[in-house]
Formats: structure tokens, C-alpha cells, sequence
């Protein structure tokens, strides 16, 4: 008796692997490595690793497998505070990212700020100093890992400073600032410490309209 055979059914395709990956999809990764180091599922070590080449990254297909053998998070959203809180929408475009493994990296002096920074510190330190920066957006996003090595982030003393993070082992501070301008910028500095420190304050003397009108007379 010959068995009937039934066509094979389509499968839908997969989303393909070389696609190139946006911030968010780099930050979702990087979102579910902190929850399963924080869970005990990954060492510093691991975690570090994976960190690392999450921000190497440049398609799907390479950040889907840092991520194959671990839980999904808890939380569906993004944090809400990588947005202000007057309900402004969350930066979009490039994401600049600052890496010191072993080493130190420095960003300063008269540079234009992006809508997110992404800084790691590995044994390294990594230094943001924003008192002579030209925002192009009113919105900044930094996100700060330190692992046994420190995140500075200097700012002006006119602007609004926010942010959110934990110390484990080590320190997490941001000295909040609200601006009385309500056009100033907004610099939101997100992330986590594990036996190191990230640190976010304003630079006494440093003021944002003092730079915005010195530029203002160079350009004539």
C-alpha cells in the first residue's frame, strides 16, 4: 500500500542575516547581556566580550548568536528614560561609540555632538567632555559601561543633566541639573558600573551660551 504524500509546506523566510544592524538593534543586544550578567548568567568576563562585539557589530547576523543562548528580557520597552521627559522623542541617526579596553579614550574640545554616545571602559577609561561641544539636537543619549575601569562625562553648568544607572561594585553618579532655559539641551547618561565608576557632572565656569556666542563672532 503506498502512503500518500503531502506537498511540503512553505516555511516564512527568516530575516536575513545580512542586514545591516541600526543602534537599536545593537542596543536591544546589549539590553539582554546587562539583564543576564545581572541574573548571574554571564561572568564580567563574558559579558565584556559580547559587549565588546555588539559595538563592532555591523549586521543582525552577527549579534543574533552573542545573545542565542540566553533568556529574553524581562521588559519588552526601552528604558524610559533614553528619552526626556517632557515626552521628546529619543535621538535617531548614528551612534558614536567610544571603546577603552586596556587603555583610555577622549573626546573634547570643539566637536559636534551626536544624538547618542556609546561609552565602554574595559580596564581603560573613557573620558566625555561636552563644555565646548556644539549640540546639533536638544536630545543626547549616553549610554556608560564601566568594568573595572571609569566613565567620565563632563558637561555645561547651563544645560539639563538626567540619568539612570547602577553601581555594582563601584559607583554610578550623575549630578542632575535641570536648566532654566527650556530650550537648553538635554544630556541623558544611562548605564552601569561593575567594579568601576561612571561619573556625570557639570564643569564650574563652563556655560553653553558663552560658546554658542564666541562661535557666533568667529563665523562673523
Amino acid at each position: 500500500m503506498d502512503l500518500e504524500k503531502h506537498p511540503q509546506q512553505p516555511v516564512a523566510p527568516a530575516e536575513p542575516a545580512g542586514i545591516r544592524a541600526s543602534d537599536a538593534d545593537r542596543d536591544r543586544i546589549a539590553d539582554i547581556l546587562r539583564e543576564a550578567m545581572a541574573e548571574g548568567r554571564l561572568t564580567a568576563e563574558e559579558h565584556a566580550e559580547r559587549v565588546d562585539a555588539v559595538y563592532r557589530a555591523k549586521t543582525v547576523g552577527e549579534l543574533e548568536p552573542l545573545v542565542r543562548d540566553l533568556p529574553a528580557p524581562s521588559g519588552a520597552s526601552r528604558p524610559a528614560t533614553a528619552a526626556d521627559a517632557r515626552g521628546q522623542e529619543g535621538p535617531t541617526g548614528p551612534a558614536e561609540n567610544l571603546v577603552a579596553i586596556f587603555s583610555s579614550s577622549t573626546r573634547r574640545g570643539r566637536w559636534r555632538v551626536g544624538g547618542r554616545t556609546n561609552a565602554f571602559a574595559l580596564f581603560g577609561s573613557v573620558e566625555i567632555d561636552l563644555t565646548e561641544a556644539l549640540f546639533g539636537q536638544r536630545l543626547t543619549v549616553i549610554n556608560a559601561t564601566a568594568i573595572f575601569g571609569s566613565v567620565e562625562i563632563k558637561v555645561p553648568e547651563n544645560i539639563s543633566l538626567r540619568g539612570s544607572g547602577t553601581g555594582v561594585f563601584g559607583n554610578f553618579e550623575v549630578a542632575t541639573l535641570e536648566s532654566a532655559d527650556p530650550e537648553a539641551p538635554v544630556v541623558v547618561v544611562n548605564g552601569y558600573s561593575v567594579f568601576g565608576s561612571v561619573e556625570a557632572k557639570p564643569k564650574r565656569g563652563k556655560f553653553i551660551a558663552d560658546l554658542q556666542d564666541r562661535l557666533r563672532k568667529y563665523l562673523g
